[in-house]
């Protein structure tokens, strides 16, 4: 099992030195990565951070933790945009990039940024843009003609550190498409419209079961659970997705996590403390 802090980058962790300062303290503290969100708006605030402007810092600044964002919703990007900053950030931070994908939620995102708001027309457009990342990231001659992306005969060097970036695909379980997608990168990040943990439990194992059941074989292949432990360090939970089939644990360190409800600041320092506690790591 690994363990992550997974950090909305907004208000004060909108300024990339303060949350470079976080993932320092979470890389000294034990944790195995440091992952932000990708927005463009975050709830009531105007402060959010650029999301590769931000990582770029915290690769500064540590040399252990994997980074990335869980997750970038694609069809509101540019792929080979998106392929020229993850092959330089994964230089940048030699090899530690993972990038998490998946198709987007939200009006303020979508409709009113005057995005694509049909969620089956973003499914087609991430699995074309998944397709456009990885053939750029080889370092070949590359060419892809699709419905919505066309490159024509593209080189992009340098390459990526790694071989292969990983890639995570988050979805909301029962919808099988991402899942489906999920199984042929190389993780899952199963999320769910319920909150009781038993619940969550049962949909996180019906999860785990299709998206193993659709891979054509064995191969290493990362799944996420996410949660909150806090300072009461709950071994339990973490252990029950853990034997559910979980080898990353997402410690969300997120404002609504510590009770925050819209109505005044951050409870930044409670999201700080957490983070210095370290991992709630399972023997």
């Amino acid at each position: 099992m690994q363990y992550a802090i997974d950090s909305p980058p907004g208000e004060e962790f909108s300024e990339p030195r303060a949350l470079a300062e976080l993932a320092r303290e979470a890389e000294q503290a034990g944790w195995d990565g440091f992952f932000i969100w990708d927005h463009m708006v975050l709830g009531p605030s105007n402060h959010v951070l650029d999301p590769w402007v931000g990582l770029a810092a915290v690769a500064m600044v540590t040399t252990r933790i994997r980074i990335g964002t869980v997750v970038t919703p694609i069809p509101r990007r540019r792929p080979w945009k998106l392929a020229r900053e993850t092959a330089t950030l994964d230089r940048l931070s030699n090899g530690r990039l993972t990038l998490g994908v998946g198709i987007g939620l939200g009006a303020k995102e979508w409709d009113d940024l005057g995005e694509e708001t049909s969620q089956k027309a973003r499914g087609e457009m991430l699995d074309e843009a998944l397709q456009v990342l990885t053939g750029l990231w080889s370092g070949e001659p590359f060419s892809f003609a699709g419905k919505y992306y066309h490159v024509k005969n593209a080189q992009f060097l340098p390459t990526p550190i790694q071989p292969h970036i990983p890639i995570w695909v988050g979805g909301f379980w029962p919808k099988k498409a991402p899942m489906r997608r999920a199984a042929r990168y190389d993780g899952v990040f199963p999320l769910f419209d319920v909150w009781q943990e038993p619940q969550k439990m049962e949909r996180f194992r019906e999860a785990v079961a299709f998206v193993r059941a659709q891979q054509p074989a064995a191969q290493p292949f990362d799944i996420l659970a996410i949660g909150n432990t806090r300072d009461t360090q709950d071994i339990e939970t973490v252990r029950a997705y853990q034997e559910a089939g979980a080898n990353w644990w997402m410690e969300a360190v997120d404002p609504w996590s510590f009770g925050w409800q819209d109505n005044g600041p951050w409870p930044v320092e409670a999201m700080r403390q957490r983070v210095r506690l370290g991992p709630p790591r399972v023997e």
